[in-house]
């Protein structure tokens, strides 16, 4: 609006009006500025990608392959994917992941990015995230390339089909799951891809050396059930001296497939405890922002603490699903026996009791931590037994017990024991370990 097109006397209205749209010019001018520059913050000032086959990103690829079908995954860094994208990618939290895949069959198959990704992007959606300050034939050459570079179904007999599916962006680690279907058939291929950047707690286990041949023991249903009885109760502080949070949940699995199903339901890795690690925390804590990959305070079993940890965190640091887990010399079915303990955050605080000084405060009915994952990992696939087992103690809510840094919970004494095997597994499928059975707690108790 223009000062001179308005109808009314000059008085000291006018004047303000003029000097109100003066300043929302100025800040609308103001604001397009700094959009147009973070825009360009982005891209070169032209679109100018680097040839797939010059950026060897693929030198870390992983296949596997049965005897239909071969499928590749790779990875690449942030710096790769601006050098193949000519956009910085990884600012907006997309992380680009290649796959090929190789049909030796008679069958046309179809790959689900969903299972990948359920929140996958598009390649025109992704194209246009990153776009800003290129000429508009720039952009639509951008377009174009983000779609041929795009994997797309369907997979047909006899042939090979590679592209790369946009995912969102993870750190540390990487769980690729390729989903494939066809006609009557399915097959579910898994990548672990390790990724440089920050330090996850589970990066400097070496799985294999943590126990001689002769510890290792095997075990039939009727002896696993009295072996994760005779378990201590809880975990401990790093002397022992303590009890603290209890061991209420055992997952048997293959490593891959732990990580993979808890990937599947978006549980994410925890950040080792280190000076970075510690200052992200504090400043999530400070000023209420969101840090995904929070570290997990140590709590001892088997003499160390906690193998891995994994976290299915909120929109800020306060609240949080978590549980650490411990690789135990057990062997069920051929598969390792994972003892761990889940709870769930409600808040955060400071504390003189632990490193570093800050702490989550735990829900006290950690029952109901135990029965959401189990609620969770029914809708991952890779669910094929669950079950109960003695062995953590009651305690009442009038009559709570209190972990390491004070806070109370109640529990009904059981720990739950979650079996995975290869899926898909529907949810009529699962069987019931009849074993315990939990109890809900009465008003008086």
């Amino acid at each position: 609006m223009k000062c001179s097109k308005i109808i009314f006397k000059k008085t000291s209205y006018v004047q303000f009006v003029c000097k109100l749209d003066t300043l929302w010019l100025l800040v609308a001018m103001t604001l397009m500025s700094l959009i147009i520059g973070c825009a360009t913050a982005q891209v070169s000032s032209s679109f100018s990608p680097r040839s797939i086959n010059e950026v060897r990103f693929r030198d870390r690829s992983q296949s596997k392959y049965d005897d239909e079908v071969r499928v590749t995954v790779a990875v690449p860094s942030a710096e790769e994917n601006k050098a193949l994208f000519s956009a910085n990618l990884a600012m907006k939290e997309i992380q680009p992941i290649w796959v090929k895949v190789e049909n030796h069959s008679d069958r046309t198959y179809y790959l689900i990015s969903a299972a990948t990704d359920p929140n996958y992007f598009s390649p025109n959606e992704t194209s246009f995230a990153v776009h800003g300050g290129l000429s508009r034939s720039d952009q639509k050459e951008m377009e174009n390339y983000f779609r041929s570079m795009n994997f797309r179904s369907p997979i047909l007999p006899d042939t090979a089909v590679s592209g790369f599916i946009f995912t969102n962006l993870d750190e540390g680690e990487k769980v690729v799951q390729i989903d494939l279907i066809a006609s009557q058939q399915v097959k579910l291929f898994t990548f672990f891809v390790q990724i440089p950047g920050i330090r996850v707690d589970y990066q400097m286990v070496d799985f294999d050396s943590l126990y001689k041949t002769e510890e290792i023991v095997n075990l039939d249903q009727a002896e696993l059930r009295t072996a994760l009885e005779d378990l201590p109760c809880c975990t401990t502080n790093e002397a022992g001296s303590d009890f603290g949070d209890p061991l209420n949940m055992v997952i048997i699995g293959d490593f891959l497939d732990v990580a993979a199903t808890f990937s599947r339901r978006g549980w994410l890795p925890a950040e080792e405890t280190y000076s970075t690690a510690v200052w992200k925390t504090i400043k999530s804590f400070l000023f209420g922002k969101r840090y995904r990959y929070s570290p997990v305070s140590s709590l001892y079993a088997y003499g160390r603490h906690q193998d891995l940890a994994r976290q299915k965190p909120r929109h800020s640091i306060h609240e949080r699903n978590h549980l650490r887990l411990w690789y135990s010399p057990m062997r069920f079915a051929g598969k390792p026996v994972f003892v761990g303990q889940i709870s769930r955050d409600i808040g955060v605080r400071f504390t003189t009791k632990s490193w570093p000084p800050v702490t989550h405060k735990i829900d006290p009915d950690i029952d109901e931590a135990r029965h959401a994952l189990i609620e969770d990992l029914l809708f991952s696939q890779t669910l094929a037994k669950v079950g109960f087992v003695k062995g953590v103690g009651r305690a009442t809510p009038s009559r709570p017990r209190e972990n390491l840094t004070g806070d109370p919970y109640f529990t009904d004494g059981l720990r739950a024991v979650l079996i995975l095997d290869q899926g898909p597994i529907s949810m009529n499928q699962i069987v019931e370990l009849d074993w315990e059975h939990p109890r809900t707690f009465q008003i008086s108790d």
